[in-house]
């Protein structure tokens, strides 16, 4: 049963005051047609957080859709137009509405789907009841699962059966972790849903068939949460950590995000990648060359020994912070923040000597190694040392 609640969003809701928007769901409506908002947008409105993407799902079919979306001078795009999305674009912009949805076949990864014009059937095929929330274009909230419940309770619910929302798509295994992280409350402590944790727990040989890409994104997304430990230890203990990232351990990540708080850094989901460490982690998450290569520099430095403000001269700002901070959790003693200035000063040091000021006496290799050698220097003076200084000191 369709339950309207005595909610009705603010005016001001950015998609709600968007003309594009609104003309996108005024051109459905004029056909006679339901037209809601869904999913992200209407659950962070709800709970006063930052925009996500605006989705319409609408019980007119997609040729529909896009006859009404021509008639009112709108462009149609049949981007998805199989699985019942077509991309209205207004004002610019594009708003995927799609038709209300039955799943008729799933297989882990993918679904077969027959339209509908029941938006009950549409919900039920959403992943959590936090997801199945909708809006009218006045504002006003549908709620066909009970939703808002879970919403108010900040409780990240599989819809119905969680055994089978899990087999309809392995990805919300992580998926659910990723809205653990992001939504629970923090004032109430990590709660998972028993039944959610027992099911992910039976589930996890179907991790095996997504794709790297899938479950890297995914991760990204956990370790970008304000605090992921409470998750991740959530994963570990269902056996989800070890099925992703074979090798990791999280006893850092609760420590780690306490140091970042403790130094005012923001939140830098490779620092927390490093310390969950792992078996081919690049590899397994699919990380891009240039992500692979400062994760290495940080797991790397984090265990070396070179000093911080040489990592930050060689490496940058984040790579030595990422360090240093996995240091500190390494020693489990808070981090020396003093530290943090000398970061700064030693990532934007140059090094005062050229080649040309060696030559001719120095070339070749010798004129390398040379080089080498009075950075060596330089670099132990606190970068203190001029270049008349450096050009003076003996070679060895």
């Amino acid at each position: 049963m369709v339950r309207t609640y005595d909610i009705t969003l603010p005016a001001d809701t950015s998609w709600l005051a968007d003309a594009d928007a609104q003309a996108v769901a005024h051109a459905i409506e004029a056909g006679g047609h339901r037209i809601y908002f869904v999913g992200g947008c209407v659950r962070n409105a709800l709970l006063g957080l930052p925009d996500s993407d605006v989705d319409m799902s609408t019980d007119a079919l997609p040729e529909r859709v896009m006859a009404l979306a021509r008639q009112a001078g709108l462009k149609a795009v049949p981007t998805g137009v199989e699985h019942g999305t077509v991309t209205v674009v207004s004002g610019g912009k594009g708003f995927e509405v799609t038709t209300f949805r039955r799943d008729v076949e799933t297989d882990g990864r993918r679904a077969v789907v027959a339209f509908s014009d029941n938006i009950d059937d549409d919900a039920r095929r959403r992943d959590f009841t936090m997801n199945a929330l909708y809006a009218d274009a006045e504002g006003r909230v549908i709620d066909p699962l009970e939703g808002m419940a879970d919403l108010r309770a900040r409780r990240v619910r599989f819809i119905e059966d969680a055994n089978a929302r899990i087999r309809e798509d392995y990805l919300r295994t992580l998926r659910f972790f990723r809205f653990c992280a992001w939504y629970s409350d923090p004032a109430e402590g990590f709660d998972a849903d028993a039944d959610a944790l027992s099911a992910i727990a039976s589930n996890t040989d179907g991790l095996e068939t997504l794709s790297a890409e899938r479950v890297g994104a995914e991760m990204q997304k956990i370790l970008r949460a304000p605090d992921p430990a409470p998750a991740l230890a959530a994963m570990r203990q269902t056996g989800v950590l070890g099925a992703i990232l074979p090798g990791s351990d999280d006893r850092w990540i609760a420590m780690l995000v306490h140091f970042e708080r403790l130094a005012g850094l923001p939140a830098t989901w490779l620092w927390r990648l490093a310390a969950l460490g792992g078996d081919d982690v690049a590899g397994r998450l699919r990380l891009s060359k240039a992500d692979a290569r400062d994760l290495d520099r940080i797991k790397d430095a984090a265990f070396g020994g070179a000093p911080i403000a040489e990592l930050a001269y060689r490496h940058g700002v984040k790579i030595a912070q990422g360090a240093w901070l996995l240091r500190a959790c390494i020693a489990e003693t808070p981090p020396d923040l003093s530290v943090l200035e000398t970061i700064q000063q030693a990532s934007q040091a140059v090094f005062p000597i050229k080649s040309a000021d060696l030559m001719p006496e120095y070339s070749g290799p010798d004129l390398g190694k040379r080089l080498k050698q009075l950075e060596a220097v330089w670099i132990a003076s606190g970068f203190a040392a001029d270049r008349a200084a450096l050009l003076d000191t003996p070679n060895t």
